[in-house]
């Protein structure tokens, strides 16, 4: 194909840069000024949008078309969305309409929980006092005594003879006294009745004897014999029915009291006897080979 005059200028011959070839400097092709394209005459697509539509009749800029009014007054031609079948729903929400049910019952609720409260209140009072009442009622019984896992040692009472189903027990009150021993109290923690105790007992020839009644059944026994000592060791010779044992009375500090306190000195010490059915005679003396600085308290037995 060859360059040439194909006659008249065509929209579809338009050439934006016409101006740059000799032919078309020659038909009068000249530099784009704002117009249309490079040559004379030729079309103008350059068109204000919206201003054609192909295959209806153009409105004129202006006319046909609803113009809103002015800023803050609504268009005559303006309908709300709501308004439309479908549109967007309102902002706010419609009162609920009246169906003639009634809510729920508040005061009813409110009262029945009352009710409960109540009903659970006076339960526990009532309980409570039941309670009361069986604590007063077990007040009343007598409380057990120590098991055989404790440690408590029975207390000597004044007697020296013991009660029905009892094993017989002691203390400084009930003791016959010989050789110098006596009584007194000036030392603080001795468990016998008005915290009276044996002293004097720290020279030859003292002694203390308990006439045991009430034995129902001949046999061996343990002799408890509640003492003091003064932060030192001591001892004494026991006589049962007139007959020493092989071994003296041990009357130890136990636990290394200090020396010369009276008071922390209290221990206890126990030695196994044999006892005759009935009656039988206890003497705790100081022989000659004793060390008998120590004062004594209690004396019971157990089986």
């Amino acid at each position: 194909m060859t360059p040439g005059d194909n006659g008249a200028s065509t929209p579809e011959d338009d050439d934006p840069f016409g101006y740059l070839y000799a032919d078309g400097q020659a038909r009068g092709a000249q530099p784009p000024s704002g117009g249309g394209y490079g040559y004379p005459n030729s079309v103008s697509r350059v068109r204000a949008v919206g201003e054609r539509q192909y295959g209806q009749q153009q409105a004129t800029y202006g006319q046909g078309v609803p113009q809103q009014g002015g800023y803050g007054q609504p268009s005559a031609h303006y309908q709300a969305p709501e308004t439309l079948p479908g549109g967007a729903p309102s902002g706010r929400r419609a009162a609920p309409q009246n169906t003639g049910r009634r809510g729920p019952n508040t005061k009813g609720l409110l009262i029945g929980a009352i009710a409960v409260v109540a009903a659970v209140v006076i339960g526990i009072g009532v309980a409570m006092i039941n309670g009361n009442t069986d604590d007063d009622k077990s007040g009343d019984q007598a409380q057990p005594g120590p098991t055989q896992s404790q440690t408590s040692s029975p207390s000597p009472s004044g007697s020296s003879s013991a009660t029905p189903g009892e094993l017989p027990k002691s203390d400084a009150e009930a003791l016959g006294l010989d050789g110098g021993a006596t009584k007194a109290s000036d030392v603080k923690g001795a468990k016998a009745t008005g915290g009276v105790y044996v002293t004097g007992f720290n020279q030859v020839g003292a002694k203390v004897t308990w006439v045991v009644n009430g034995i129902q059944n001949a046999g061996t026994y343990r002799l408890y014999v509640r003492y003091g000592v003064p932060g030192a060791d001591a001892n004494a010779t026991l006589l049962v029915n007139g007959q020493a044992n092989t071994q003296p009375l041990n009357m130890k500090n136990f636990g290394n009291t200090p020396a010369g306190d009276w008071e922390k000195g209290w221990k206890t010490t126990w030695a196994n006897v044999n006892l005759n059915e009935g009656t039988n005679t206890i003497v705790v003396a100081c022989n000659d080979g004793n060390q008998c600085n120590a004062v004594l308290d209690q004396l019971y037995i157990t089986k």
